[in-house]
């Protein structure tokens, strides 16, 4: 699995270093999934998560994101993840991913689940495979 970090980039969980205005314009005007998410809701999915955001090492300019709702015991969800337009094609979405793979390893989680409609591959580099039984699985809300 190829998730190294490209050189002159790091991936940090620090929240302090986390530009919410910027994760939220490019959630809320650019992500499918996230299309029209209002400043408050995306504030408050951030306070309530384990937040990963990777930044160019020499600027210091962040350039992805993505989060997990965890209970760091049982189940994590890996969502909102992010790769600015211009840093796409550099592998920073697969070492996000491999990233949060990595951090959660130590918890001995035992479902780390995500959805796409469009990056299977980039996940599927992390070690993500599709569901082996959907029908196990249910959902109350979006489809």
């Amino acid at each position: 699995m190829d998730t190294n970090l490209p050189d002159g980039y790091e991936i940090s969980t620090d929240p302090d270093r986390l530009d919410a205005a910027l994760i939220h314009r490019w959630l809320s005007e650019d992500a499918y999934w996230a299309l029209g998410r209002p400043r408050e809701k995306q504030d408050r999915a951030i306070a309530n998560s384990l937040n990963f955001g990777v930044y160019e090492r020499s600027s210091g300019a962040q350039l992805g994101y993505a989060r997990v709702v965890t209970d760091l015991a049982t189940f994590g969800w890996l969502c909102d993840v992010y790769v600015a337009p211009g840093a796409r094609g550099r592998g920073l979405g697969t070492a996000l991913a491999g990233a949060v793979r990595d951090h959660l390893a130590e918890y001995g989680l035992r479902r780390l689940m995500l959805a796409t409609a469009d990056a299977h591959e980039v996940y599927a580099k992390a070690g993500f495979e599709p569901l082996a039984k959907p029908d196990k699985w249910m959902l109350l809300g979006e489809q």
